[in-house]
């Protein structure tokens, strides 16, 4: 909380300095606008579009990047396969397939969660992968030995030995995810958080602009202390 308040005041100071609210407004400045926006209902609406484009990519990155990952990780052919593939995506830029699936699929939802979707999930992937090289070999060969089911295995023996890998993966997806997110709205949607960004861009709004990136960065901040931040905590607490 100092650290923000300290943010807070350097804020306070450079708009002092630029002394231009077209420029930099105080922070005072945007409770009367977002008060507004609250009111109108304009600012619910749009956050929370935003946050379902989120939460769907989100876990479909995290779904299909941690079954990668895995099986890269475990089985070597597999990852001599796919290894330039994922170097490809990792190394293909956010914006061409934003557009790609913008012209392939259409100006469409499902458009805007794939292009969000293909972004992440080489990023998990890579995560997941060297979670699943550094498997203790010993634990594995363990739950052969007293036959245990896959899917025991798997929650008892794999899972609580990636937990640590995948609270990374999860905790930096939400943190890349909710930026393609708005560059996805900026480019081609019609509602959400990165719509408004780009209409009131148009508008020169500078106020209205960091009216919705605020709320939208508390939101996402809420979710680092409240879950992610927790959930490392106890993903980590069994290697204690």
């Amino acid at each position: 909380m100092l650290s923000l308040a300290g943010l807070l005041v350097l804020w306070i100071v450079a708009a002092a300095l630029t002394d231009d609210a077209q420029v930099l407004p105080q922070p005072w400045a945007l409770l009367q606008p977002f008060a507004e926006a609250l009111r109108t209902g304009e600012l619910p609406y749009h956050l929370g579009k935003t946050l379902i484009r989120v939460a769907w990519a989100f876990v479909l990155a995290m779904g299909l990047g941690i079954l990668l990952g895995l099986v890269m990780g475990r089985f070597p052919r597999a990852d001599r396969w796919l290894d330039p593939w994922l170097v490809v995506f990792l190394n293909l830029p956010a914006l061409v397939l934003i557009v790609l699936c913008y012209l392939w699929i259409g100006l469409t939802e499902t458009a805007a969660i794939v292009a969000v979707t293909l972004n992440k999930i080489p990023n998990v992937a890579t995560v997941i992968r060297e979670g699943a090289r550094a498997l203790d070999p010993g634990l594995d060969a363990m739950g052969r030995v007293y036959r245990m089911p896959l899917a025991a295995r798997l929650r008892h023996v794999v899972l609580p030995q990636l937990a640590p890998f995948i609270t990374a993966a999860a905790r930096s997806g939400v943190a890349v995810i909710w930026k393609i997110v708005l560059v996805v709205e900026f480019l081609g949607r019609s509602d959400g958080v990165g719509f408004q960004i780009h209409l009131y861009f148009q508008l020169f709004d500078v106020t209205m602009v960091l009216v919705y990136a605020l709320s939208f960065i508390a939101v996402m901040l809420a979710v680092e202390w409240l879950v992610l931040q927790p959930w490392e905590r106890r993903a980590r607490r069994w290697r204690g």
